[in-house]
């Protein structure tokens, strides 16, 4: 199936790609702004599938909420490679007192597309809900985004 842009001309042409991509995050990013609430897991995964779903290079992400899980901000905090991302607790710590938020979602992808957690996963998690736990501000899940998703939550690992 193609989808086409206007050009300013009024002419229409097929989209690439990576217009379609852009354009597909930037209406998650609007679907998700300040104030919409999280009601259960499902909302946060539209999110970061939205978000990082078909990326080729590993991303972590984090959703600030504040205590009624309303979205205060989103932010893609660390970069890496195909198949690792360096994480610092102390930095989601910083963002999220910066936020004021109660609670933070996370979640990174995996461009091989198996969201299947790595032991490194789990014991990120564990470190990001110890360091968050210390200013009180509640880590409610991490989710790994490939084809598909996997919470860590649902796994008994949060």
């Amino acid at each position: 199936m193609n989808l086409y842009v206007r050009e300013v001309s009024g002419e229409y042409r097929v989209a690439s790609a990576r217009e379609v991509t852009t354009a597909a995050r930037g209406c998650v990013s609007r679907l998700f702004g300040r104030g919409r609430g999280i009601k259960k897991p499902a909302d946060a995964v539209a999110l970061f599938v939205g978000k990082l779903a078909g990326l080729n290079a590993e991303r972590f992400a984090a959703l600030f909420v504040d205590t009624r899980h309303r979205v205060i901000q989103y932010e893609e905090l660390f970069f890496g490679t195909i198949d690792t991302t360096t994480i610092h607790p102390r930095e989601v710590v910083k963002r999220a007192l910066l936020h004021d938020a109660a609670a933070v979602l996370v979640a990174h992808n995996h461009p091989s597309g198996d969201p299947t957690p790595s032991r490194a996963d789990e014991l990120i998690t564990a470190r990001l809900k110890d360091a968050l736990a210390l200013v009180d501000v509640r880590l409610l899940d991490h989710f790994i985004v490939g084809d598909g998703y996997t919470s860590l939550a649902e796994r008994g690992i949060l």
